[in-house]
């Protein structure tokens, strides 16, 4: 398989998806600055390298990925571009002391809002277009509507709640059946929600982000299999758990945006050990194992310069052993029923 490969989001919505794709977060100034030389570095790379998915949000950075995607965008050809981006933030100007910047650095001088309300929908995805320059985007997610990153289960269901009582969800379906965007979706940390989101509307696909990878495939238990069932396409957002899986058990590790616990370094320990007897390294391990389950039409790490994106295209489409698989699951590492992608 190869980056440049494509595949469609799903049969009834047939949204072109490069195999791989591009993370905007880290170019939001993701826990560090990153010049802007860097950052177009990295986007005309991926360009370069075939890859023709990019997703980004007015959270990273508080408009500043946006505005970078918008930059490079304006030297690419937008027919040939699949974009998405999301709602849930709208950023308000504010005083200096008011910069809600989350666990972003040098940010502009803004302040987050929520707003899932069918006002907060068109208003969100207007001024997306505005920073990213263009006249459309082709993929419009809900943003964070999880546990994660509402700090509690009842602030999770809450949004979910205004998502439906307050018109969010009916301002997707026009801007959909308008034709103005072409599918709709969630981008969140957590599958539980997207499960539920699935009984409530008519959504194409999800942005999950670190809760199908090396280290965790209870997203195998039901909702994996209800995409597939349902032809629900999976973008595979945070396939190194936000560092561990790429830097491996390391001082300083980052596991779910946070240092990593002493009981996830050890099992990234015994999973380095496995890889390393193959010849494997864990981050071509981690990157190539997501795109083994059907449900999964792309995966997109985040780069901060030209040399990361050329690695991952390479990590991407090196051959790995099939015994590598077989191990990891005899070692307890991979659970049995997971998909590998010699399997697919």
């Amino acid at each position: 398989m190869k980056a440049s490969d494509t595949v469609a989001l799903r049969a009834t919505r047939p949204v072109p998806l490069t195999r791989m794709g591009f993370g905007g977060a880290p170019l939001g100034n993701l826990y560090r600055r990153i010049s802007e030389d860097d950052a177009q570095g990295a986007l005309q790379a991926a360009w370069a390298a075939g890859i023709r998915y990019f997703d980004t949000a007015p959270q990273y950075g508080l408009g500043r990925s946006e505005q970078r995607f918008g930059a490079a965008i304006r030297s690419w050809d937008r027919r040939a571009l699949t974009l998405s981006t999301k709602i849930g933030r709208l950023l308000v100007d504010c005083a200096p002391d008011e910069v809600t910047p989350e666990a972003f650095v040098d940010v502009p001088q803004k302040r987050i809002v929520f707003d899932y309300s069918y006002d907060g929908v068109m208003r969100s995805h207007e001024a997306s277009l505005q920073r990213l320059g263009v006249n459309a985007v082709d993929i419009l997610l809900v943003h964070d509507v999880d546990t994660f990153s509402q700090g509690s289960a009842d602030a999770a269901d809450a949004r979910v709640r205004e998502l439906f009582d307050r018109g969010g969800y009916r301002a997707l379906i026009e801007l959909r059946d308008a034709g103005v965007v072409k599918a709709i979706g969630a981008g969140v940390n957590e599958w539980q929600v997207c499960e539920q989101l699935l009984g409530l509307g008519d959504f194409d696909c999800f942005l999950l982000a670190g809760r199908y990878t090396l280290l965790e495939q209870e997203a195998l238990e039901s909702f994996l299999p209800l995409c597939v069932q349902r032809d629900v396409g999976i973008i595979l957002g945070g396939p190194y758990n936000s560092g561990i899986l790429a830097t491996g058990a390391v001082d300083g590790a980052r596991y779910n945006y946070a240092p990593a616990p002493p009981e996830v370094m050890e099992r990234v320990r015994r999973i380095e050990a496995v890889c390393a007897a193959h010849g494997v390294r864990l981050i071509e391990a981690a990157l190539q194992f997501v795109m083994g389950h059907p449900a999964v039409r792309t995966v997109i790490p985040g780069a901060v310069s030209a040399a990361e994106v050329e690695a991952n295209v390479e990590i991407f489409s090196r051959p790995l052993p099939a015994a590598l698989w077989s191990d990891l699951k005899s070692a307890g590492l991979l659970r049995s029923d997971a998909p590998v992608p010699e399997e697919h």
